[in-house]
Parts: C-alpha cells; structure tokens; sequence
C-alpha cells in the first residue's frame, strides 16, 4: 500500500532513534532490546553512514544515536560527525555512566547536540537496583556533571516505576538543580524485559501526568511525559495547548526506530518489522510500509481510539495496544508484518477516557 503524493508530504520524519548497539555496561531491568556485552550483527561505520545518507534524502530529522549504550561504540565519534556534516541534528541517548569531561568535550566538538541521561531515583541504591549495577547512580552523577563543566546541553529522562512512582517529583527537582535542560517521564512499555516489571495502574498514570501539567509553572524547564500519548488530551481537557509538544503517539508518522542490525520498526516499543535497510532503502520503507501506512490512517484505529474525538491529537499509545495484547513478545527482537500476533491498531488499554461518541 504506496502512500499518495500529498500524504508523503504530510507524514516526514523528524525524529528517528537508532540503536547503534546491543552492547551496555548495565543491565536495566526494563530494557526493551535486552541489551548484553555480546555484539551480534550489528551495522558497520560504511553501513550506519549509507543509512543516514538515505535518511536526509527524505528529511533532516532529529536522529537519536542510543543503545544498549552507544557510548560503547568505538566509531560513535565519527558517525556522530558524519550525521552533523549531513545536516541531521545528532543527539545521543545515555545511561551517562561513560561521560567524563573528555568524552563531554568530544561530544560537544563533533556536534553533538545533546544528550539524554537516564537518572530514575534521587537515592542510589534504588537506581542502581533498577539498573543492574551497583555505583551506576555515582557514575550517572559523575557524567552528569562533565556535561555541565563542558557546557554540554543534556536531559534528564525517568522511567516512572512502582518503586520510583513517589518520588518523581524530588528526580524532577534534582534535575533541574543539576542543570539540565528539560526533563522527560518515560512511561513503561511492555517489551523486553519490560514485561517483567510490575507497571504502575492507568490511573497512577493518569494521576501523574495531571500533576505535572499543573506543576509545570513551578518549573525552570521543559517537564514532557513520554510513551503516554493521553497528555495531550488531558492537556486539552486543562485548557493547556498542546501545539508545542505535537500528536501524543507519533509511532510510523514522523518517527521510527533502527535495530542494531538495520531493521526498521515504527518505535523502540512496537517491535513490527516493518522493513531491512540491507534489502531497502529508507526511502522505500518509509513510504512503503503497510504498516507504516495503516499507522498513518486514523480510521484504521479500533475500540475507543476508533471512536475517540482525540484520536487526531492523541491517537493511543500504539505500541502499549500491540504489547498488552500479544503475550508472545519475549526479550528484544521484532516480528514481521506475517508474523504480528497483537493488534497494533487496538485500542490503548491504558486510557481511561471514555469517547463521547
């Protein structure tokens, strides 16, 4: 199913996130790629550099180099530069573990504009816990502040758990002591590994995102819920816009993931094969998908996201419908499209909100 030219127009991508590694020097109990020390196929220099080539013959999105942790990647300096020559606005994501003043200084001269740090508690050894290694809180820490002395811009990111659920707000809060930029709340998704972890309830949910709408004047920077595309309806429902932060799930619209191995997928959650960039351009995939295509039809949404009059600004969380109704996605990996034993059109059991229709 080709997309029409005026639809091809509409739907470009702006952000692209690129798992350069399956490689981490941690071992996070929520990794949706079941990251390891093993390196299994992963794209080549000539390769990664090829792929982003093809990406800026479509647009120039913001192109996330994350992992596992990317930082592993002995070439991650030069595919980094490449991308900036390209005109790709390059931004890493990090646990922050490997950042020293060094490494932010070369970040910074390769032009790097960014860096994501994972941080998910204000006491050590709960993150540590989380993320599987006992000092990593420290060494998160320590990479925070090289960015800070290196003038490094970066952001804090928080995967909301059972056990950090009471304290985002103080994570929050040392964030933005510590200098960064803005701060994003991940919400669990149920892939890799993720699936183990007790989730919090969609009312937890629901509870938290009103919250950091109402708190967001008591903030220096940016606060954004992430992987929870209801915010811009409850926004709405505050009487907030919404403009600046765009459609809640942006999954096959303006957004798509790169496995380690060159597979495309529409997000880091939704693991759909949806084309292999050793047997097709990014080009092709983008525009050629059928999935990507059934994604970018809001009529093909089911349940209450079929019916709901957000559906344009929200749309559900896709990858949250497709997880919890395919018991069968194990650690890492994708499916393809022949392949798909949850219904990635579902509605998002998650939402509580009732359509008026």
């Amino acid at each position: 199913m080709a997309e029409s030219h005026s639809s091809s127009l509409k739907y470009l991508p702006r952000i692209i996130s690129w798992n350069t590694t399956f490689r981490c020097n941690l071992r996070c109990a929520h990794c949706y790629i079941n990251a390891s020390k093993k390196e299994e196929g992963e794209l080549s220099t000539d390769e990664g550099k090829k792929i982003m080539d093809q990406i800026v013959e479509v647009s120039k999105p913001i192109l996330i180099l994350s992992g596992g942790e990317p930082l592993l990647r002995q070439d991650i300096f030069q595919l980094a530069e490449y991308g900036v020559k390209k005109g790709l606005n390059v931004v890493m994501g990090t646990n922050g573990t490997l950042i020293t003043d060094e490494v932010a200084g070369k970040l910074k001269n390769v032009g790097i504009r960014k860096v994501g740090i994972s941080l998910d508690s204000t006491r050590p050894e709960k993150h540590d816990s989380f993320r599987g290694v006992n000092g990593a809180w420290r060494s998160t820490m320590n990479g925070i502040e090289a960015c800070r002395r290196m003038n490094l811009d970066f952001q804090i990111q928080t995967t909301v758990t059972q056990d950090n659920y009471s304290e985002v707000e103080q994570i929050i809060e040392l964030a933005q002591q510590s200098g960064a930029s803005d701060f994003h709340l991940f919400f669990l998704v149920p892939t890799g590994r993720a699936k183990r972890i007790r989730d919090i309830t969609p009312t937890m949910c629901e509870k938290m995102i009103s919250d950091i709408l109402e708190k967001r004047g008591k903030y220096t920077f940016e606060v954004k819920p992430t992987c929870a595309p209801q915010y811009t309806r409850i926004a709405k429902e505050k009487g907030l816009t919404s403009n600046r932060w765009g459609r809640g799930c942006i999954a096959g619209l303006s957004y798509c993931r790169i496995y380690p191995t060159g597979e495309v997928t529409p997000c880091p959650y939704l693991p759909i094969k949806v084309g292999d960039l050793h047997e097709k351009s990014f080009k092709e995939i983008w525009f050629g998908s059928e999935v990507l295509c059934r994604l970018r039809d809001f009529k093909s949404l089911k349940g209450k996201c079929g019916a709901c009059e957000y559906k344009e600004v929200c749309g559900g969380c896709r990858a949250r419908a497709y997880g919890l109704s395919n018991s069968s996605i194990g650690c890492g990996g994708f499916r393809a499209l022949a392949e798909v034993t949850g219904d990635y059109l579902a509605e998002d059991p998650w939402c509580l909100y009732h359509p008026k229709r």
